[in-house]
């Protein structure tokens, strides 16, 4: 028995029988006839005879009519060798092929380009192309519509019942939102503080008007950079943090398991975010005048020798109630855009882990559009009031 299967196996494993005959050699070509069995097994062998009776530059002719089979294996190193040597400036034709050994063969030496199977794309008018935006567009606008008005709804059922609110979460919300982005909204307002009294310092200087610096710093301070750059660390902090904890509950299916319940997610989750939000926004804009305020007095009293008190009465003399409350009031909206738009993307994600990572950024850059916007709109009508 195991010499039986030893005979066997032995005749498994054994090279394929073939031939490579070189039938006629001329100054501008040789003829090679190649017969038999042609396998992956014998491709060394194979590689070794075709070497030999290749001639560079001279054409070679290589006959496959005598041969039997072709495989994958063989069939690339016959490409191999006509690739090497028509590289080399030698020429190489396969000719005879017949049956399975011409197709096998065509399969991996065409070089030919086919044409494409697929018709080409038809190009879109461009009036389609603006309907399809607009109707697009409508629709994000239909869904930020339904959500806005699924908040007010959840608003008028806290304000009927107000057990209907997570109040334990509030806070928490407010010191993750608010005491623990106090650090990072001081430093902003210090260094705008201190960048602003500094370009002032420069051109001021030069017609003798130092002691507007106090009154300039102080106004731009309070009425547009302490209110917009707060509500801009705010956005990508808490906006952010909002924006991927909603999409992470999304697409875990936590929101699906609340309403499951009968909870209504935006009286559970998202109204009590857009109070923390709303109500610590002010006092960090409060806190970022003071302290963009004490920054140009830093470079008041290095760079243009006024003395501290100077500063302060002019400051006083500057700045009137309207300035201070104006900046607290874009500190409501403000807030409740931010968490607003950060609610309102967390929970329209879809897509796992990378839909999460799609909102965050888009919670992100639609809060800072919106800010901007609604900011200049602040700016026009406190124009208009005279405020």
């Amino acid at each position: 028995m195991e010499t039986a299967w030893g005979e066997w196996h032995r005749e498994a494993v054994s090279e394929p029988t073939f031939t490579v005959e070189e039938v006629a050699v001329g100054p501008v070509g040789n003829q090679v006839r190649v017969e038999g069995r042609l396998t992956f097994e014998g491709v060394g062998r194979l590689r070794e005879a075709l070497r030999k009776v290749i001639r560079i530059p001279a054409a070679t002719r290589i006959d496959l009519s005598q041969v039997e089979v072709l495989d994958g294996g063989a069939a690339a190193l016959l490409a191999e060798v006509w690739g090497d040597a028509m590289r080399a400036g030698a020429a190489v034709s396969f000719v005879g092929a017949r049956g399975p050994v011409k197709s096998m063969l065509d399969l991996y030496t065409e070089r030919t380009a086919r044409e494409c199977t697929r018709p080409p794309p038809a190009r879109e008018p461009i009036l389609e192309q603006i309907g399809r935006e607009t109707v697009r567009h409508l629709g994000v606008l239909r869904e930020l519509l339904e959500f806005l008005g699924r908040c007010f709804e959840a608003a008028v059922q806290v304000v009927r019942d107000r057990l209907a609110v997570n109040w334990r979460d509030v806070p928490r919300l407010i010191e993750r939102h608010g005491a623990d982005g106090v650090p990072i909204v001081l430093l902003i307002a210090f260094l705008i503080g201190l960048i602003t009294s500094f370009q002032a310092a420069l051109q001021l200087r030069q017609f003798g008007a130092d002691s507007l610096v106090a009154d300039l710093v102080s106004l731009s301070i309070t009425r547009e950079l302490g209110p917009l750059m707060t509500a801009i660390i705010v956005a990508g902090r808490s906006g952010a943090a909002i924006a991927a904890e909603m999409g992470t509950m999304r697409v875990s299916e936590e929101i699906d398991a609340l309403r499951a319940l009968g909870i209504s997610p935006y009286r559970f989750l998202v109204f009590p975010r857009v109070l923390a939000i709303v109500l610590v926004l002010p006092f960090l804009i409060l806190l970022a005048d003071v302290v963009g305020i004490l920054g140009g007095l830093l470079i008041a009293i290095t760079q243009l020798e006024v003395s501290h008190i100077g500063y302060f009465i002019s400051v006083r003399d500057a700045l009137d109630l309207w300035d201070v409350m104006g900046g607290a009031i874009k500190g409501l909206v403000f807030g409740a855009i931010i968490a607003l738009t950060a609610c309102e993307r967390g929970l329209a994600t879809s897509g796992g882990a990378e839909g999460v990572g799609r909102s965050t950024t888009s919670a992100v850059v639609a809060t800072l559009f919106f800010l901007v916007c609604t900011d200049a709109l602040f700016s026009i009508f406190f124009n208009l009031v005279g405020i």
